[in-house]
């Protein structure tokens, strides 16, 4: 509690307008502890990945945070976002502690906060409201999905996460069906209420037989979810809040090798600067990745088994959704 109330001085005296000692905006990318099998939640791989893409970003500094949390909460002091890629559920990192408090008090301050694949489930009564405000929306479990499809991403609004992202089409578990903040609908038209801005960034209607399942878990069907059969869904939006923050949820990031796609990773480097304030260039954040890159700092986790011949992979989760990590 000494802590908390210490950051909370810490955040109220850096005003709405954070920034390091040398004048830089901060982004602080918090990585889950491992989980899944090899290649999939890579989420110290996949934020160093991003941290490293972001390095040449004028006037930006980042910092990579692993296993779930900031080792000392002091460095919150003068962040300008906060960018959640984990697991989530009830062993979401911002449900631990006074965690959720923490982020409410920077978050009422004007911080960006993000949200990654597994990152955007908390529970509806634990964490589901303040979602519904800081990003606007959340996956809910039994409401939401979680099929493996490959969608085709073909049409962007204007908004700056897209500034240069091309079409591009990749197979990733991309949540659907999320919670969306009452006033945002199902999350595919942009919508505005009492200063809240909602754009839909990644928008793709998915098949029929995606709807059908099976779902990664539980493998479903939903019939609320077949009953949707030629809705689009979005799986990446952003929230420009009324107090000046930014917000974004991201479903995809399951398979660590998609960040090996220019299009998807410049996407959410876009979206990674846009939350933390600064100016998106014309063209996007350009990237490239290293020779061998994407196969560097993996967690150490067994392989995932082969899937069988005319069988759809289901990828088991180390805690189910709902439980406790």
């Amino acid at each position: 509690m000494k802590v908390l109330c210490s950051l909370m001085l810490l955040l109220g005296a850096a005003g709405l307008s954070a920034a390091t000692a040398d004048g830089r905006h901060k982004l602080v990318i918090i990585a889950g502890k491992p989980s899944h099998p090899a290649g999939m939640h890579e989420f110290r791989a996949g934020s160093m990945i991003l941290q490293r893409c972001l390095a040449e970003v004028g006037g930006l500094v980042v910092e990579r945070h692993d296993m779930g949390w900031v080792k000392d909460e002091a460095t919150l002091a003068d962040a300008d976002a906060v960018v959640i890629y984990a697991d989530g559920g009830k062993g979401h990192p911002a449900l631990q502690g006074d965690h959720l408090k923490t982020l409410e008090a920077m978050i009422a301050r004007g911080v960006g906060f993000g949200c990654m694949h597994y990152g955007v489930e908390v529970p509806a009564d634990q964490g589901g409201e303040q979602f519904k405000r800081w990003i606007g929306g959340h996956y809910e479990h039994a409401f939401s999905c979680n099929p493996i499809w490959e969608p085709q991403f073909r049409e962007f609004p204007n908004h700056p996460i897209t500034h240069g992202v091309k079409p591009f089409q990749i197979s990733d578990e991309w949540y659907i069906n999320m919670r969306f903040a009452p006033a945002f609908g199902d999350g595919i038209k942009p919508a505005q209420q009492g200063g809240n801005e909602f754009v839909p960034i990644l928008v793709a209607t998915p098949p029929d037989a995606t709807r059908d399942g099976p779902y990664v878990y539980p493998k479903g069907p939903y019939p609320h979810i077949q009953e949707q059969k030629g809705q689009p869904e979005a799986v990446l939006w952003s929230l420009q809040r009324a107090d000046g923050g930014r917000g974004f949820g991201f479903t995809g990031g399951h398979f660590h090798k998609n960040w090996a796609n220019d299009d998807f990773r410049r996407c959410i480097l876009n979206a990674l600067v846009w939350v933390t304030g600064i100016e998106v260039p014309a063209d996007g954040i350009a990237s490239q990745l290293q020779p061998g890159e994407i196969e560097r700092n993996l967690d150490p986790k067994p392989a995932s088994k082969p899937k069988a011949k005319g069988k759809t992979a289901l990828v088991p989760r180390v805690f189910q959704r709902g439980e406790s990590q």
